[in-house]
């Protein structure tokens, strides 16, 4: 009888995954899990909320959980390894975008208001209570976290580091920009300038690293166009007893779409990557993409 080994060999070594393949499964289950999300959460709300607020917490609730499962999946880590810690530099970051947004904003309405290119009209039927601007403040808020940790956290960031920054921003933007086509009287400017802004966005987060001054740039904009009574993305938010009428042709204003349709909109985001350049950031440890970490002499 032929003696036998107490022990079975080892298998031979594997050789190491691929990094393009490990790539490719994580932003694909991102992808999927995120599609699969939006198709049944979303629905789900709408008869609490409304189409639009449905719509707003519904992106809030995919973005989070799809961003999350994944983390958790591949990296066993949280929502701060994507940018949404708590450390004090986050609250600091958040404020210097919800200022330089909401401040950009409000001049753009502002000055028009100023020089009698444009006027408030009362509403014929006006729905204001101090319950419902909470409510959108609130909503606004959601929303924001929600766009921003979608477009521009796990996939977005994974993709900074396999690709580089300049190969991932604008792309992404486009997406961004093509993700708001199907608004009502969209036009080719308003995809423009939502790409721009996309773009601007991408800019912020590779300045701070972290998702809090994207999401302050995003939620100061979101705010005040109807705080003043102007349509945001081609959509109307009753706030206020009042609307923000033009008397400036649409290539200038925005027309139906609002102010994100026209040129003034394109100058003020062109000015705010200077404003973003120089001002007083605290740039953030990125977990997902650390090549960023020793790229202070490009990014500010």
């Amino acid at each position: 009888m032929p003696d036998r080994p107490l022990f079975s060999p080892l298998p031979p070594p594997q050789p190491p995954l691929d990094p393009r393949v490990g790539f490719a499964v994580r932003i694909g289950f991102y992808l999927i899990i995120g599609a699969i999300l939006y198709f049944f959460l979303p629905p789900l709300l709408f008869g609490a909320f409304g189409v639009v607020t449905a719509a707003t917490i519904g992106l809030f609730l995919v973005a989070l959980l799809t961003n999350g499962l994944t983390l958790r999946v591949f990296d066993r880590g949280s929502l701060a390894d994507i940018g949404l810690g708590t450390a004090p530099a986050s609250g600091r970051n958040f404020l210097i975008g919800l200022a330089a947004a909401s401040a950009s904003a409000a001049l753009l309405l502002a000055i028009p208001l100023s020089v009698g290119a444009a006027h408030f009209e009362p509403r014929p039927d006006p729905g204001f209570s101090w319950g419902g601007l909470a409510f959108y403040l609130a909503a606004l808020l959601f929303g924001a976290v929600g766009e921003e940790t979608l477009f521009r956290g796990y996939a977005f960031q994974l993709a900074i580091q396999r690709f580089g920054a300049y190969a991932t921003v604008l792309p992404v933007a486009v997406l961004f920009g093509f993700g708001h086509a199907a608004n009502p009287h969209a036009t080719q400017l308003a995809i423009f300038n939502t790409i721009l802004w996309g773009v601007l966005l991408g800019y912020a987060f590779l300045r701070s690293r972290d998702l809090w001054l994207p999401i302050g740039l995003h939620y100061g904009w979101n705010v005040v166009l109807p705080l003043f009574g102007a349509s945001l993305s081609g959509l109307t938010i009753e706030v206020t007893r009042y609307l923000y009428k033009w008397d400036l042709g649409s290539l200038w204003s925005g027309g139906d779409y609002g102010p994100e349709g026209g040129l003034l909109t394109t100058l003020v985001v062109l000015i705010l990557f200077p404003v973003l350049r120089f001002s007083p950031i605290a740039p953030q440890t990125s977990v997902l993409a650390p090549s960023l970490n020793s790229s202070n002499e490009i990014w500010g």
